[in-house]
């Protein structure tokens, strides 16, 4: 029950944050998210292996709230995804849960690596002789 209550405040603070919001704290309330997730699992070697991490963690996700969170249809399916993580823990559903999360990874690198091949492609069309 105290993991339960711990993982529902922690989404619920992901869940409250937006695009209007300072990155550092949105950043910091998904990273502890995650920290939870891993907390709640009592692993004890995924719960070193994340808290070894997380200062990483918690630059990675402000890094790519900077870029992702600023786009409403990427910042939809984020919380959306979020949502899907929590819901299937709070059910007990852990392939669910397993999946949801690999659903949520995977979208955050694939929308990471398509803005960064967009920002190459830009970079080569203003270096294009006019």
């Amino acid at each position: 029950d105290a993991d339960r209550e711990r993982l529902r405040q922690a989404c619920e603070a992901t869940l409250r944050h937006g695009p209007q919001d300072p990155p550092e704290a949105a950043a910091r309330a998904d990273a502890r998210f995650h920290l939870a997730i891993a907390e709640a699992s009592h692993n004890l070697v995924l719960l070193q292996t994340m808290r070894g991490f997380f200062d990483l963690l918690q630059l990675s996700v402000k890094q790519s709230r900077q870029r992702m969170y600023f786009v409403p249809s990427v910042f939809a399916q984020l919380t959306e995804q979020h949502q899907a993580v929590m819901d299937a823990i709070m059910a007990g559903d852990a392939d669910g849960a397993r999946k949801a999360m690999m659903l949520h990874l995977e979208f955050v690198h694939t929308t990471i690596k398509r803005f960064d091949e967009d920002q190459a492609r830009q970079a080569r069309i203003t270096r294009l002789p006019g």
